[in-house]
């Protein structure tokens, strides 16, 4: 069965919240896409614009002042819940993609599903890569070390 007949199988079988939560997902997606767009940035700039030019025709009012702050707030705030929400989708697709390489070469396996530990977890095992890595550097140090002295001692053995 391929990816796509589960998926379709699978929306039948789920109740409203994930309907719901799909729904969300396919506007969050389009939503964002859209806002990265220079189309709609030049739309943004241009209500600015009308906006900061109405000033003088409305003699700068509370309300005019009101109009901008309150629509300015309220996409701020929709936009935050967009942001984390392809964050999320991102990260996941990410960590995803990574356990997969992890899981397919030679790294430690012991790595996949790190994310779900806490902070001071991920901070030991951060320390624990750290030094290893310095110790890994101080051995390639010594042996790129002891390499130059085999050569300067191969090149007086052969003068």
């Amino acid at each position: 069965m391929s990816v796509t007949t589960k998926r379709r199988g699978d929306k039948a079988s789920k109740g409203p919240a994930a309907r719901a939560g799909k729904l969300f997902g396919d506007i969050a997606n389009r939503t964002s896409q859209a806002a990265g767009r220079a189309l709609t940035f030049v739309i943004a700039a241009a209500v600015v614009i009308i906006w900061a030019i109405t000033g003088p025709i409305f003699h700068y009012s509370d309300t005019w002042q009101l109009v901008i702050n309150t629509g300015t707030t309220i996409v701020t705030f929709l936009m935050v819940f967009l942001i984390q929400n392809s964050q999320n989708r991102d990260s996941a697709a990410i960590q995803v993609k990574l356990d997969e390489l992890v899981r397919v070469s030679a790294v430690h396996n012991s790595f996949v599903g790190i994310e779900h530990l806490t902070d001071d977890e991920l901070d030991e095992i951060r320390s624990k890569c750290e030094v290893r890595a310095k110790a890994e550097k101080a051995g390639e140090q010594t042996v790129e070390s002891a390499r130059k002295k085999a050569r300067r001692a191969a090149d007086l053995v052969t003068e």
